[in-house]
């Protein structure tokens, strides 16, 4: 880790708590909205099935519209609760509205940032939607550590796909034997950097003991500095 000059972070599940953000958001949407299903019944369905659709949207299988729309209609469906389309727009719109108003951040998130700022380079790389990834990062207080954000939606393609982390590379100057990714997914993040020849560190945050392969896993956003 001695080369390392440049650290590309993934946002959501690995900086940004978007668990705990989103149930916050959908509960505002909720009660705007005079929703009237028990918020926890509706999560219960609608994780997997936005799950399902974030999956698809990275494989460029459905648009952002058809997201935003399906990942809410389906679960409606679900659960029998009759819903016009203009009102899962009217929600759809709110959810993202709210979205990057509530800023929790996963434990050690501000430690790790004011310990690797004063050593490297920081960017963020994130599939997430332009608009919202910015509002998020300001809100939580931490997009002053960061010198390139990268969103799919400025590049126009997604994370695993290399197109994405080769204009990353590219924008902030770096090369790919100076560079490592630090994310949660092992597909887009990890995977997806390892193809490119970047270095990788994958935030195993629910200790998955099946993990292994050419790459640091960390339980927590400290352990990171015993790497870097």
């Amino acid at each position: 880790m001695k080369d390392i000059e440049h650290v590309f972070f993934d946002l959501d599940h690995t900086l940004w708590d978007f668990e705990k953000n989103s149930d916050l958001a959908f509960q505002k949407v909720f009660n705007r909205n005079n929703i009237t299903i028990e918020l926890e019944v509706f999560l219960k369905i609608y994780k997997p099935v936005n799950f399902k659709y974030w999956k698809l949207f990275s494989e460029e299988k459905v648009t952002k519209s058809e997201l935003r729309y399906g990942r809410l209609k389906d679960t409606f469906d679900v659960l029998n609760y009759t819903v016009s389309d203009d009102l899962i727009d009217e929600i759809a719109i709110n959810y993202l509205e709210f979205l990057p108003d509530f800023n929790h951040l996963f434990d050690g998130t501000f430690e790790i940032l004011d310990y690797l700022k004063e050593k490297y380079e920081l960017h963020v790389i994130t599939n997430g939607f332009d608009e919202v990834q910015h509002k998020k990062l300001k809100s939580s207080n931490i997009h002053h550590y960061f010198n390139k954000i990268i969103t799919s939606e400025s590049v126009g393609a997604k994370k695993p796909n290399p197109k994405v982390f080769n204009y990353a590379l590219d924008l902030a100057k770096a090369d790919k034997d100076n560079s490592i990714m630090i994310g949660d997914n092992l597909d887009a993040d990890v995977q997806g950097a390892l193809s490119v020849g970047m270095q990788a560190i994958y935030c195993n945050f629910e200790n998955n003991t099946s993990i292994n392969g050419e790459f640091i896993s960390v339980n927590s956003l400290i352990e990171i500095k015993q790497y870097l």
